[in-house]
């Protein structure tokens, strides 16, 4: 029996609908943010620059980050040298644990290998927990969150997004069970905000519990970058407030912050933090270097705030179709999957601008787009350059213009 034949057969299938990704082969330039290295380029490795990448702030590369990691690196080594229960508890990722608590004004956080493994394990744990658990979950929330309801094996039912009236019906109906409302503060594809003080007002009105996906926000919402909680004054009616240290903060891993109770049962039931080796103490004492760094600082917030507002602007009086968004993320509408993947490709070995594309299923079919980051280390000479770029591959790929900058011109 030919077994390659399926795998090869899946991927054509891929390859058939245009949902086939293919990986920029990059090398980022320690002290250059946001400047790498693209070593597919014709001719030899040429640079770009990046204009997609989820280190919003810069952090991965910062002084003093990285004088965490490798001075950690070289006093204890490189790996965690097993899980957590068995030799891997590094005094690094305790140290971190206790600020993410502060972060989030919790009275205990706990740290897992991505942020993708925290939402999986975090609410299917606690939702197994809780008997009788029916879980209200936002339709637009991310995988992991979705994994994380489906391993729990609870019975779910899906709001629509930030329809408050229809998680309001949902939870009039299910009566006096045990409930949990999982959703997000800023949804990373189109760039919008959750209700989250309003969606409280309903969990304290239902009695249901409430599980905040802060990874978009973290680092870089609120006066010490504790994320949208923070900065609308409701962090602390949230139950659980799940958040990445890979965006924002630069480095790697994820983490639930909650009451110590919610934190030692998921600590001591979920299989994903149980049988995992943990994060390094490297990558623990550079993580915990960005989040002390962002609790003092706001240069960074605000000038990333700056930039993307700049952004936003300069490409709508240009005519590229910008999604209006009240965040940092601004999605530039292509809404074909073949012609976002050409954009994308002219934009890099024409103009050494990478941008990704974002096609099914992240976004429904007809909404493919390219998601552009600004961050306070792109220059208004960067956001010239992508103006430019974008209106020449708008033109030559016969993409639409958005008709009132049209009649502007």
């Amino acid at each position: 029996m030919d077994y390659t034949r399926y795998f090869e057969t899946a991927v054509e299938a891929l390859k058939t609908e245009r949902r086939y990704r293919v990986f920029a082969d990059l090398e980022r330039i320690a002290g250059r943010f946001p400047r790498a290295t693209w070593h597919g380029a014709p001719g030899g490795p040429r640079e770009i620059t990046v204009w997609c990448s989820n280190d919003y702030l810069g952090m991965g590369q910062h002084a003093d980050v990285i004088a965490a990691m490798t001075a950690t690196a070289e006093r204890c080594g490189t790996g965690a040298g097993g899980t957590r229960n068995i030799s891997g508890n590094s005094h690094p990722i305790v140290e971190l644990e206790r600020e993410l608590a502060d972060l989030h004004g919790k009275e205990a956080a706990l740290v897992f290998t991505s942020g993708y493994i925290s939402n999986q394990a975090g609410i299917s744990t606690i939702a197994k927990l809780i008997p009788n658990c029916l879980i209200l979950s936002d339709a637009l929330n991310h995988n992991s969150m979705i994994e994380g309801v489906r391993q729990s094996g609870c019975e779910k039912k899906i709001w629509r997004h930030n329809d408050l009236a229809h998680l309001e019906e949902l939870l009039r109906a299910a009566g006096d069970r045990p409930k949990l409302i999982v959703f997000e503060s800023v949804y990373s594809m189109d760039g919008d905000v959750a209700p989250i003080g309003r969606i409280c007002d309903l969990a304290e009105r239902y009695g249901a519990m409430t599980y905040l996906d802060e990874v978009h926000a973290v680092g870089m919402y609120g006066a010490r970058g504790a994320g949208i909680a923070e900065r609308d004054g409701v962090m602390g009616r949230v139950d659980v407030i799940e958040g990445t240290l890979g965006k924002a903060f630069g480095v790697l891993g994820g983490y639930v912050t909650a009451k110590s109770a919610v934190i030692d049962a998921v600590r001591s039931y979920a299989q994903g933090f149980i049988f995992t080796t943990a994060l390094p103490p490297a990558i623990c004492a550079a993580a915990a270097a960005s989040v002390r760094h962002l609790k003092q600082s706001r240069v960074e917030r605000e000038g990333q705030q700056r930039q993307a507002a700049r952004t936003k602007a300069v490409l709508m009086a240009a005519g590229i179709p910008v999604m209006p968004t009240p965040t940092h993320i601004v999605p530039v509408m292509v809404r074909d999957p073949e012609a976002c993947k050409a954009a994308s490709d002219r934009l890099l070995e024409r103009h050494g601008i990478y941008i990704q594309p974002i096609n099914y299923p992240t976004v429904p079919r007809g909404t493919e787009r390219l998601r552009v980051t600004p961050t306070p280390l792109h220059t208004e000479a960067d956001i010239q350059r992508l103006r430019d770029a974008l209106v020449e591959v708008w033109s030559t790929l016969g993409l639409a213009f958005e008709p009132q900058a049209q009649a502007a011109e």
